[in-house]
């Protein structure tokens, strides 16, 4: 069992590169543009994303999760007709959609605030969202194929040339906000074109009904699910706007962009747990292996999230080359991090238990279960944001990804039943509880000193070290420790 989950491990670092390379780049545009543009032009920026986020998944409308569960299934065709008949269902639906985008780019322009100069803005979306859309599919391909290499190569192409651009048409041609979409569009287009050959190799001129019908019963419910989750990441930003301005908007994206951390982590652990379980799901042993992943992810993703929580506002403040990480005139959000962290922890829980959906077939649940989530985030999002400002935004965002972790583990568990080790994985909440009240009463009273920082960390740690784990589990560590050192 062991074995299974370092081949895991393996799997988790090896996508992990190009995940990390690929975020820790764009995560460099960050502290770029926080510290170029005005918090009110950092505003606009986060609403028409948040537009793109949002229409990526209708575009896609679960073609991506059917995909990758049917590729390998032999028993209902060919593998060019299966890659060829979603493929060519995207084409045509993100075509029709993006002319609709520009007939109507006017109107969407007003709904996200952007402004009458910048309304051909959306022209740029638009292509932004058709070229991403088509280069989906080939990515699960090669995700599939085990070409990690090459997955990792084209992702990391595709940041550096949208870094790049940003950095050269805003420095040297001193160009606004329109710098950042026609650099995303150069960036998407030439990965693009990365990946002609192997679509070109997989294609061919023929769609299957048959196909597409059992590959719709299984996507189509990641549709609405697709979009609750989005408008779980996004939402908040226009209800922010509506109920605050652009510049409190701004302070709130900043520092919630500093929950990529999390994010990396949880992007990479589900890029090698996909292929995995649905790999694993056979073996006699699959459920006490997944009942170990869950014990051994909450646990890395709890002390990611104390060490980040801890010392984030000492690595922000860090001064590279005259510049902050994020621009002192949004320091006054950091006190979400931590909270934005633990959101996606509760995310990355969400992830390991998807398990039972693919192998299970049972896709049903997942609209209903992300479209709950979504609507206590809006409601808490309009009930908290007038109160407590950006805390209550991040609050929000915390509940819905709790709401999604707990509500698929119960719907799983009745068809997919599985021993998790319960009672670790409380012990390990019951730390990062215990710690984060510390930690805000610490922070609130300005007495969060290093000292006391190292002090909760080592507090922490220790803590689980001989609560959680057994004592094989110590002296596995405690090995691989002085093994080598």
């Amino acid at each position: 069992m062991l074995e299974k989950i370092k081949e895991l491990s393996k799997d988790t670092v090896i996508y992990g590169v190009s995940t990390i390379v690929g975020r820790f780049l764009n995560f460099i545009l960050v502290p770029f543009y926080t510290n170029i543009f005005i918090p009110a032009d950092y505003g606009i920026i986060t609403n028409v994303y948040a537009f793109i986020a949002i229409l990526n998944i209708i575009f896609i409308y679960g073609m991506d999760a059917a995909y990758l569960r049917f590729s390998k299934d032999k028993e209902l065709g060919n593998e060019k007709d299966i890659f060829s008949t979603p493929y060519y269902s995207v084409l045509v639906l993100s075509f029709v959609i993006c002319l609709f985008i520009l007939l109507l780019r006017n109107g969407i322009g007003n709904e996200l605030a952007v402004p009458e100069n910048y309304s051909y803005l959306l022209i740029l979306v638009s292509a932004i969202l058709f070229t991403d859309s088509i280069a989906v599919l080939p990515f699960i391909k090669l995700r599939i194929e085990r070409k990690a290499k090459k997955f990792a190569l084209f992702k990391i192409i595709n940041i550096s040339i949208n870094v790049s651009l940003n950095l050269v048409l805003i420095l040297k041609y001193k160009m606004g906000i329109e710098a950042v979409f026609i650099s995303n569009l150069a960036a998407s287009a030439i990965t693009f074109l990365l990946l002609i050959p192997s679509v070109s190799n997989s294609l061919k001129f023929s769609f299957d009904k048959t196909i597409f019908k059992r590959m719709l019963k299984f996507g189509l419910p990641y549709l609405p699910a697709g979009l609750a989750s989005m408008i779980i990441q996004v939402i908040d930003r226009p209800i922010m706007e509506h109920l605050t301005n652009l510049k409190t908007l701004g302070i709130y994206q900043a520092n919630y962009k500093l929950g990529i951390f999390m994010m990396l982590f949880v992007s990479m652990f589900q890029y090698a747990w996909q292929p995995f379980f649905m790999q694993e799901s056979g073996s006699s042993d699959a459920k006490k292996v997944f009942s170990k992943v869950l014990t051994y992810f909450t646990l890395a993703g709890a002390v990611i999230l104390v060490l980040l929580s801890l010392f984030i506002d000492d690595l922000v403040k860090l001064e590279i080359f005259g510049r902050t990480i994020i621009g002192s005139a949004y320091w006054s959000g950091l006190n979400i991090v931590p909270v934005i962290l633990l959101a996606y922890l509760f995310n990355g829980l969400y992830v390991v238990f998807t398990a039972g959906i693919y192998i299970k077939e049972k896709s049903i649940y997942v609209p209903l279960i992300t479209g709950i989530a979504a609507i206590v985030n809006i409601v808490i999002n309009f009930i908290l944001i007038p109160v407590m400002g950006i805390m209550g935004a991040a609050l929000a965002t915390l509940a819905s990804y709790f709401i999604m972790s707990v509500g698929l583990y119960l719907v799983t568990q009745k068809f997919y039943k599985i021993e998790y080790e319960t009672k670790k994985v409380l012990l390990i909440f019951s730390n990062l509880m215990i710690t984060g009240i510390i930690y805000y009463i610490l922070y609130n009273n300005n007495q969060l000193l290093l000292i006391y920082k190292f002090l909760l960390l080592i507090l922490f740690l220790a803590s689980i070290l001989f609560f959680v784990l057994s004592k094989d589990e110590r002296n596995f560590l405690t090995s691989k420790f002085v093994k080598r050192n």
